[in-house]
């Protein structure tokens, strides 16, 4: 067998009838799947043959997975909020300081503190994918204005 059949289980759908104690009978069954080696992640794909709502639920768990993937804004914007949260409780003073802790360059450390002050409308639009064309560049480059109207007129998210 080739390395790429690696991984893979199928089967066909089998019922089992086991009897219970009581006289009743319990029924399992097996239903056909593969398991589908991707680098690190595991996939099931449903068989052809699967009833409509499976096929659905798949589909928006699909979407839901290629909204959700990790980008580098993201990643920026969730340290913006980690270090806007390290500041109000006062474990730091600056971002000259996590900066220093971090082992961040002061320039880049402050790109990324300001984008704790982006609107929530636009962070959401990020975190969904209906913001396709803001990317880490677009939005750390440029002074951010403080109006959150202003911010979604500048990146084109009315």
């Amino acid at each position: 067998m080739s390395k790429k059949h690696r991984g893979h289980a199928k089967g066909d759908p089998v019922t089992y009838q086991t009897p219970l104690p009581a006289g009743g009978v319990q029924m399992e069954t097996f239903l056909p799947w593969t398991l589908v080696r991707r680098g690190l992640k595991k996939q099931v794909i449903t068989p052809l043959d699967a009833p409509q709502e499976f096929l659905d639920e798949a589909r928006r768990e699909r979407l839901m997975k290629a909204a959700a993937q990790e980008t580098p804004l993201m990643r920026a914007l969730g340290l913006a909020h980690h270090w806007q949260r390290l500041m109000d409780e006062g474990r730091f003073a600056s971002i000259t300081e996590i900066a220093e802790a971090e082992g961040f360059d002061l320039g880049r450390a402050s790109r990324i503190a300001r984008l704790a002050q982006l609107a929530p409308s636009i962070v959401e639009a990020c975190a969904t994918g209906a913001a396709a064309g803001v990317t880490l560049e677009s939005v750390s480059r440029r002074a951010i204005p403080q109006r959150w109207d202003e911010q979604r007129e500048r990146l084109r998210l009315a």
